[in-house]
């Protein structure tokens, strides 16, 4: 598959580990734009490439498709705006978000002031940041192309988190798990409000991976919602079950 058709896929998070397992696992099906902040992504670029050191004369398979980097702090509107028109600018379009940034910090309540101070953050990067990203694309590209947007199947992921579902005693989630339930709702009122425009709005929220849920099980839950005609749901994967609420 060339380029011109391959679905744009707007990936953030890109140098974390889903990032970096989505960008292995579906470089040659999706031009992916790699938006990372702290960690780039180790994946052939446009600004690096793999190289086999035993081997310096041959070219790997892994450079044949490569990733298009962007550096950003999304929690930046500024940043947001630069991701969004860059890529307008690059690819012409965009087809599916994917929201893989995420923060976590666990602590107890009670223990000292720490989770308290990291509240703000959990909510910035794991809520406004998707909510700013998507609005961005919605307003700058998808607006007025409602026809245009349910024929191409584009879409948005948010990665959220079994533990935005359940409490999961003694381990100190409770800002992160909040963040994340915010999130769970807010890819439903998302779904809602941009149906008009013929996009749909999932989230993806897995157990532990790959510890408890292999990262096969992650990345084909990614490509089952992509893929599908639903919307307003959430796939929570178990070690043991998956079902779309």
């Amino acid at each position: 598959m060339n380029v011109a058709g391959k679905r744009v896929c707007i990936l953030t998070g890109s140098g974390g580990t889903l990032g970096t397992a989505f960008c292995q696992h579906f470089s040659g099906s999706y031009q992916i734009v790699a938006v990372w902040c702290r960690r780039p992504p180790v994946i052939a670029s446009q600004e690096q490439y793999v190289i086999d050191p035993l081997d310096l004369q041959h070219g790997l398979i892994e450079n044949s498709n490569p990733v298009f980097t962007i550096r950003a702090n999304i929690i930046n509107p500024e940043a947001t705006t630069r991701v969004v028109d860059e890529v307008i600018k690059k690819f012409g379009r965009i087809d599916l978000i994917i929201h893989a940034a995420a923060f976590r910090f666990w602590a107890p309540i009670l223990d000292g002031d720490a989770l308290l101070d990291s509240l703000g953050r959990h909510f910035a990067v794991n809520v406004q940041a998707p909510l700013r990203l998507t609005v961005e694309a919605a307003r700058r590209f998808w607006a007025n192309r409602s026809p245009e947007n349910r024929a191409a199947n584009r879409n948005v992921i948010t990665v959220s988190s079994i533990a935005g579902l359940r409490v999961f005693p003694g381990y100190g989630q409770s800002a992160y798990s909040a963040s994340k339930a915010a999130l769970n709702i807010l890819t439903k009122h998302m779904a809602s409000e941009l149906e008009p425009l013929g996009i749909r709005v999932n989230a993806l929220a897995p157990d532990t991976f790959p510890h408890i849920v292999s990262m096969e099980r992650v990345m084909a839950g990614l490509l089952r919602l992509d893929q599908g005609s639903s919307t307003g749901k959430i796939l929570a994967l178990e070690a043991a079950s998956e079902i779309l609420i």
